[in-house]
């Protein structure tokens, strides 16, 4: 089979990107397609693969503030030409869904998650700090956004989602089903430290204000525990304001220092509703036990009183109380059970249920060409889906 992948844009690396590259060491083949590419910041990733831009590459600046060319990125998508290509498989939280395939080509989408500013408009008006005049046009464009998503949403054949979480926004939000993988997590790189641990507690992660690590922040400052942060971004500078002399900023940090730390802490800290969270499972790799907001991804990845601890409320005082509950209780963790739980999120099970999983897709696909159905609703609609999250625990 002749099979191209799609993603959103390349011009930063984060968990979608990390599957991305998971998926192309899948089909080392395969072209990538995107609308935006930063040659520089993805030095060394994607190797002997073709990468293939839109018409915005051009544009002034757009690789910095791709942001404000937001109304061009459903035109740039549905102006590539794959009519070569038997399998498509687009990476998307936001516009990849939106390609446009020929009648023969098979469309399988890897989702993210659907697209967040357009569903959450506020939050997002929020956090990209935007004017005061932008905000006033902001729904008018979203309003064409939300639209767009909508129609485009029924373009792919099946959906892969990223958590059961994401599953369920699919079909909120589009009416489509979703079978769940999770995104692989490079297990097997991170050392687990099945011995002591040391008495500081850690969080990493973009320092974004939508990350809400001002809620670790503001419940150490209070418990006096010492509390050591990772990353970098544009609400450093509140968080040091909001932080005392027991939090520290290590800034930017390579992955094997990365591990280090949590091999040291004493429990990784997850205070962001994240849609799914690969940082707290290589903490898990690592052998260390997670305190999370019980929403979302993480409440679906951590265990209660196994793996870690949960807090309900995105809130200092929720986070204080449980941590000062993981205090008496921290003995009680076995590294050697959380590495287990670790791994059952690892690259190679990835790969194994997305292989899987392709090959069921590639099989309704072609029956259903047969009894020229296709027409009539999408496959993933219509077809039995495996049940991965069974396969998983078995």
């Amino acid at each position: 089979m002749k099979v191209a992948l799609v993603h959103d844009y390349l011009n930063q690396y984060g968990g979608a990107e990390r599957v991305l590259e998971a998926i192309a060491d899948m089909f080392p083949e395969a072209p990538i397609y995107t609308s935006i590419y930063d040659k520089r910041l993805m030095e060394g990733k994607f190797p002997g693969h073709k990468i293939y831009t839109s018409f915005m590459q051009r544009f002034p600046g757009v690789l910095k503030r791709h942001q404000i060319y937001l109304l061009a990125y459903s035109f740039a998508f549905e102006h590539f030409d794959l009519k070569d290509y038997d399998v498509v498989i687009s990476s998307s939280s936001a516009w990849a869904k939106g390609i446009v395939t020929p009648p023969n080509t098979l469309h399988i989408c890897y989702c993210h998650a659907p697209m967040r500013f357009a569903w959450d408009t506020q939050d997002y008006a929020r956090r990209e700090n935007m004017s005061r005049l932008a905000k006033i046009g902001l729904p008018l464009v979203m309003e064409f956004v939300r639209l767009w998503d909508i129609s485009s949403a029924a373009r792919p054949h099946f959906y892969v989602a990223n958590s059961q979480t994401i599953a369920g926004r699919i079909k909120e939000y589009w009416g489509r089903e979703a079978v769940v993988i999770n995104p692989p997590v490079e297990v097997e790189q991170i050392p687990c430290n099945y011995g002591p641990r040391e008495d500081f507690y850690l969080m990493a992660s973009r320092l974004m204000p939508y990350k809400r690590l001002d809620v670790g922040v503001k419940a150490f400052r209070e418990l006096g525990l010492p509390l050591k942060i990772v990353g970098t971004g544009r609400d450093l500078k509140n968080l040091k304001d909001l932080g005392g002399s027991n939090i520290e900023f290590l800034g930017y940090v390579s992955d094997e220092e990365l591990y280090e730390l949590f091999g040291q802490c004493k429990a990784f800290i997850q205070t962001g509703a994240e849609d799914f969270g690969i940082t707290q499972v290589e903490a898990m790799a690592a052998g260390a036990p997670v305190i999370a907001i019980k929403q979302n991804g993480p409440a679906e990845v951590n265990i209660e009183g196994l793996t870690g601890m949960f807090f309900d409320e995105q809130s200092p005082q929720s986070l204080m109380e449980t941590v000062q509950r993981f205090e008496q209780m921290s003995a009680q963790f076995d590294s050697h059970i959380i590495r287990k739980h670790a791994e059952t999120f690892s690259r190679e099970i990835f790969i194994k249920h997305f292989h899987e999983q392709i090959d069921f897709c590639v099989r309704e696909f072609k029956a259903a060409q047969q009894k020229k159905i296709l027409a009539i609703r999408p496959l993933s609609d219509t077809a039995e889906m495996p049940n991965i999250k069974e396969q998983t625990a078995q």
